[in-house]
């Protein structure tokens, strides 16, 4: 395999109808101050890892369940997860070692590409990703929340205790399930594929190679869409965008510079990008590719020097 030898700036959107893409612990949409909803790097990167893991990869930082000795289902540690995939037990002999356990951590693609806090059994490891996500931010200002009572088939047990008269429920219980009705959450993200240069020197790892980022891109490109909980359903990837560059290049966040516009029910939304001169006619930008869903989404003033392509399907666009 051969080392990633480009850095790679993007951004991820992720369009939600009627559902609850980062929900607080409130059950409502994560919100700034301002009222504006944002959604964090893990609502995004979950999805990532689910794939991934149906993909048949090793992923570390993912919740997974056992039975306890005293029979109840119960979610495994940190040390219990890494013994599982690794197939090897975490001791707390006073022999070290991390050379094999760091060796393991970066055969986890979640690892390879996010990185990992790890202090487990005398290891005190802490590994900045290759992949850096920003939090997402809701670009549509008309987004609203929408609550929805669900009945229960079942009565709640403990409403005798609860009754005054010593009464049974005589009907099942209500719940509530909340949604947005619309929002479109905006991420951006850098890949640096120089930032694991300290661990190839100890020899643990080759490096952020090719396959890692093809990985993270076609994660990137319809993890969210194929990611269809409760909650999830009705969210999509809408949009995906990378620029590969040269490692010396520095560019600002990109999600910053997506204006999103709705214009009517009848119209696709409009998607503009506010500063095209900064990815165009520079001989440091090797190549931009940029997915979108052409059925609801119109791109204006996008870069003119970049690729498009449907994200569902995976066909070439032309974008006038």
């Amino acid at each position: 395999m051969s080392k990633l030898n480009y850095r790679v700036y993007g951004v991820c959107g992720v369009r939600a109808i009627m559902a609850n893409w980062n929900a607080d612990f409130t059950g409502y949409p994560k919100s700034l101050s301002n009222g504006q909803f944002f959604a964090s790097d893990k609502a995004l990167k979950y999805p990532m890892k689910v794939k991934w893991q149906n993909n048949g990869e090793k992923v570390l930082y993912i919740k997974s369940y056992l039975i306890s000795d005293s029979g109840f289902l119960i979610p495994r540690t940190l040390k219990e997860r890494y013994e599982k995939i690794f197939k090897t037990e975490l001791t707390n002999s006073k022999k070290g070692e991390s050379e094999k356990v760091l060796t393991n951590l970066f055969s986890a693609i979640d690892v390879k590409n996010f990185g990992a806090t790890f202090a487990e059994a005398g290891n005190n490891i802490s590994i900045t990703g290759a992949v850096q996500i920003s939090q997402g931010l809701n670009k549509y200002e008309g987004a609203k929340v929408c609550e929805q009572n669900i009945l229960s088939p079942f009565r709640d047990p403990k409403a005798k205790e609860k009754s005054e008269n010593n009464e049974e429920a005589k009907s099942s219980t209500l719940g509530t399930k909340i949604v947005s009705e619309e929002a479109h959450y905006y991420y951006s993200f850098v890949v640096n594929p120089l930032a694991y240069n300290a661990y190839e020197e100890l020899g643990v790892t080759e490096g952020y190679e090719e396959e890692d980022y093809k990985k993270f891109k076609s994660a990137a490109i319809d993890s969210a869409t194929s990611f269809a909980t409760n909650s999830k359903v009705g969210a999509e990837n809408e949009f995906a965008m990378f620029v590969e560059t040269d490692l010396d290049l520095y560019l600002p966040n990109l999600a910053e510079l997506i204006r999103f516009e709705k214009v009517d029910e009848n119209s696709k939304d409009k998607l503009y990008f506010t500063d095209s001169n900064i990815l165009e006619n520079r001989g440091e930008i090797k190549k931009i590719e940029i997915y979108f869903n052409d059925k609801y989404l119109d791109l204006i003033d996008f870069p003119k020097n970049a690729d498009f392509y449907n994200i569902f399907t995976g066909e070439k666009i032309e974008v006038k």
